[in-house]
């Protein structure tokens, strides 16, 4: 039995079993991949870890009440031994306030090209590419690197009371190099469906170019600087801003969105926020929601305006809405952002900055404020202060502190080039330019 024949027989058997034992609507998603992961260190690779794993996530619906659990079972035919118990605890729960019955049945056009074959053979042997990434990086002038690649080859299928059968393969990779020069650093990431070998040697020059500007920064002067933000901090803020689009977030008031409905002004007419499911070179791009409806492209921003909350089954009813295919069974999300370009080079945004600076990298970023979108985040790697258009030292020490909305609002420029990119500070992969966000907040930071 192929991979597709097997998942869906399991995730239709689960959804029968519970059928069986009183449930009124059962959805199964499984899910297996085979992953390959690279790890580099002091300029090698250090280690190579390969793994497959299952995960099974069931849905369960009686009399208005919802249970949803998750498992990594050693065995998914082992994962209907947990419907007796899960009837016991649902007896016991009060109905959800976010019942919806579960879709019907609708047409599914499949996505093309999901699979990459050159992402499947390197998997048996990364050395080569691994490899070229690292002597790339060398090509500038830098003292050594460290980062990660992940290789994966992701199967889903999904089955519901509904009669919803649908199943998914997919690969992606996800790669992220730092480099070191002197005392500085720099970082850059890639996420894609397909491997492509320009697309990863720019990763490296990125990250090594970066760390050898960066060799001697001083301690930078907090105060309200016009910033430029490369895609690195771009992803990470503006996968924050994503997630507040779902209707769950404005629901539960954890949203800077909380008090706007779609109509109103949020950000600078000249940006454009999409979440983009059927872009298939995206690691994010899917065919199909956890409903088995199915997902299209959608502006959640479009030139400064907000256009749409994301909706499942049950945000759409309770909000009066319809579903828009990005479900999650309670949490709706998106699945792959795109920020349209804009018309600079980024050493053209470099010269409409009297004083300000780029920032290359970001981490911890955190919310003091949902509703008000209050938060702060470290710049990481290398940082340049720009005066009078130009760079003119590395910096450090310093932390954006600000609003959300404000950072929306004061969007000035966008660059004309493009990138993908995903780790684990961006999430939902999102395909950016620079944005040059005018009068942003800045403190230091002692870490």
């Amino acid at each position: 039995m192929n991979g597709k024949d097997f998942l869906l027989e399991i995730a239709g058997n689960l959804v029968k079993k519970a059928l069986e034992e009183g449930f009124d609507e059962v959805a199964v998603q499984v899910h297996r991949k085979k992953e390959v992961m690279v790890k580099v260190a002091n300029s090698e690779p250090s280690v190579i870890q390969n793994w497959t794993v299952a995960n099974v996530g069931i849905y369960l619906a009686k009399e208005g009440r919802i249970i949803i659990v998750e498992q990594s079972p050693a065995k998914l035919e082992d994962t209907e031994k947990v419907f007796g118990e899960l009837k016991e605890t649902a007896k016991l729960s009060p109905p959800s306030p976010f019942y919806a019955p579960l879709p019907e049945p609708q047409s599914i056009e499949p996505l093309e090209g999901l699979v990459d074959k050159r992402i499947l053979n390197t998997m048996n042997d990364p050395s080569d590419l691994t490899e070229m990434i690292i002597n790339t990086a060398f090509e500038e002038d830098i003292d050594y690197v460290a980062g990660m690649i992940d290789f994966v080859y992701s199967e889903k299928a999904l089955a519901t009371s509904k009669d919803v059968n649908l199943y998914e393969d997919a690969t992606y990779l996800e790669a992220y190099l730092r480099a070191f020069a002197g005392k500085g650093s720099g970082q850059w990431a890639y996420g894609s469906r397909m491997l492509k070998e320009e697309r990863l040697r720019k990763m490296a020059l990125e990250a090594a170019r970066l760390a050898s500007r960066a060799k001697h920064p001083e301690p930078g002067e907090p105060g309200v600087y016009d910033v430029i933000l490369s895609p690195m901090v771009a992803g990470n803020l503006l996968n924050l801003v994503a997630g507040m689009s779902s209707a769950f977030s404005v629901l539960m008031g954890t949203s800077i969105f909380m008090n706007k409905k779609p109509g109103d002004k949020v950000a600078s007419s000249i940006f454009t926020l999409i979440d983009d499911p059927r872009k298939p070179e995206s690691a994010g791009s899917t065919a199909f929601d956890s409903e088995g409806v199915p997902t299209y492209t959608k502006p959640i921003i479009k030139e400064g305006v907000l256009k749409t909350f994301l909706h499942n089954s049950k945000t759409a009813a309770k909000m009066g809405a319809k579903s828009t295919g990005n479900a999650g069974w309670l949490w709706p999300h998106p699945w792959s952002l795109r920020i349209p370009p804009g018309e600079y080079t980024l050493d053209e945004l470099i010269r409409e900055v009297e004083r300000g600076i780029l920032v290359t990298n970001n981490w911890y970023t955190r919310l003091q404020n949902y509703v008000e979108g209050v938060f702060s985040t470290i710049t990481r790697d290398a940082l340049f202060l720009i005066e009078n258009g130009e760079i003119v030292r590395p910096i450090y020490k310093l932390r954006i502190a600000d609003r959300l909305p404000t950072l929306l609002q004061n969007i000035a420029a966008l660059s004309r080039e493009v990138y993908d990119i995903k780790w684990w500070e961006v999430g939902i992969p999102t395909r950016t330019p620079y944005i040059l966000v005018k009068n942003l907040h800045t403190s230091t930071h002692t870490a």
